[in-house]
């Protein structure tokens, strides 16, 4: 299990799951609710401009599966393209979930790749940060980047692993690390995660999260996947804060043979 005495801490709040999990792209909400449980996350994303949480009284309701009682809902601007557009996406999920300040912000570049449009993306961060947003930012792996969305105030910087919903896996580890080791505020790898062993990457790296979707809800058994995901965080997390050993090009044997007497 997750150590309790080394919390997640975002936003001054602090949460024993290191994994955060999308609520899309699930058959239906009962898939969605058991995936949820499965994988132990404490925060779930919610995309606003595609799920109802309340703005359609006669459509099922996310909230009725994942009750904010239980969960903290991340409110994502998931499938908007400008700066304008997120901004009012998480205005209008403030207004729903009763004044709730933690967002997820993510502007995309396009309809292809799914990149984010970072200099909308900079726009968004610097409007939301003044409004009283508590922001938690989707970007690329480019380092200073992630250094300047810290500093205009963003409580969390989450650069993509590879592409949204790609399943690649984590293709420049040297830049997530780079971004780790320049970090004042939690660093999460957000999209491209395919299976558990990226995850684990993910975290023995020193990231202090991994946030997936298609990863759990895409897998041929997603209440499985959850739970291999929740596992796979736990494990990465406990070998990173356990310190491996260095990597040699040569053997080195388990049981020296210095001291012995033949």
């Amino acid at each position: 299990m997750t150590d309790l005495h080394d919390p997640l801490l975002i936003a001054g709040r602090a949460f024993r799951s290191r994994l955060l999990v999308g609520t899309g792209k699930y058959k239906d909400l009962d898939e969605t609710r058991r995936a949820t449980e499965a994988s132990g996350a404490e925060i779930v994303t919610v995309a606003i401009r595609r799920t109802n949480i309340g703005q359609n009284p006669d459509e099922p309701n996310l909230l009725d599966v994942l009750p904010p009682e239980r969960y903290t809902i991340l409110p994502n601007t998931a499938g908007c393209y400008t700066a304008k557009d997120a901004v009012r996406t998480c205005r209008l999920a403030r207004e729903l979930l009763d004044g709730h300040d933690l967002v997820k912000l993510e502007v995309l570049g396009d309809d292809k790749t799914l990149y984010p449009d970072i200099p909308a993306t900079l726009e968004a961060a610097e409007a939301l940060v003044a409004d009283g947003f508590k922001v938690m930012v989707y970007t690329s792996d480019d380092p200073i980047i992630a250094k300047r969305l810290e500093q205009i105030g963003c409580v969390a910087v989450m650069p993509l692993a590879a592409p949204i919903g790609s399943g690649l896996g984590i293709q420049n580890r040297y830049n997530i690390l780079t971004i780790i080791e320049n970090a004042e505020v939690p660093i999460l790898v957000d999209a491209g995660v395919g299976t558990a062993s990226d995850a684990a990457i993910a975290m023995e790296l020193g990231c202090d999260g991994v946030l997936m979707n298609t990863a759990i809800a895409g897998a041929k058994n997603p209440v499985l996947m959850a739970s291999a995901m929740r596992k796979a965080v736990e494990a990465g997390r406990e070998a990173f804060l356990a310190g491996r050993i260095p990597r040699r090009r040569y053997a080195s044997a388990s049981s020296p043979l210095d001291g012995t007497f033949f």
